[in-house]
C-alpha cells in the first residue's frame, strides 16, 4: 500500500494533484519564516517533497 497513490482515481485532475503538492508545502514556509516553528517547517516541506515526487515527478503517463 502506497502513501500517495497516484492512480488513484482522486488524483486523476491536475489541479487536485497540484493543490495536493502546494498546501503542505505552504504551510511549511510559513511554520519555518513566520510561525517559528522550524520542525513543523521541515516536516511540512518534506510532506510537500513527498507528494511533488509521488504526484508529479514519479507518475506515470494519462
Amino acid at each position: 500500500m502506497k502513501l500517495l497513490d497516484p492512480d488513484d482515481p482522486f488524483f486523476a485532475r491536475p489541479w487536485v494533484r497540484w493543490v495536493t503538492v502546494l498546501l503542505p508545502t505552504g504551510w511549511g514556509l510559513a511554520e519555518l519564516f513566520w510561525i517559528g516553528s522550524p520542525m513543523w517547517g521541515v516536516l511540512f516541506l518534506a510532506a510537500g517533497a513527498y507528494a511533488a515526487w509521488a504526484l508529479l515527478l514519479n507518475r506515470k503517463g494519462d
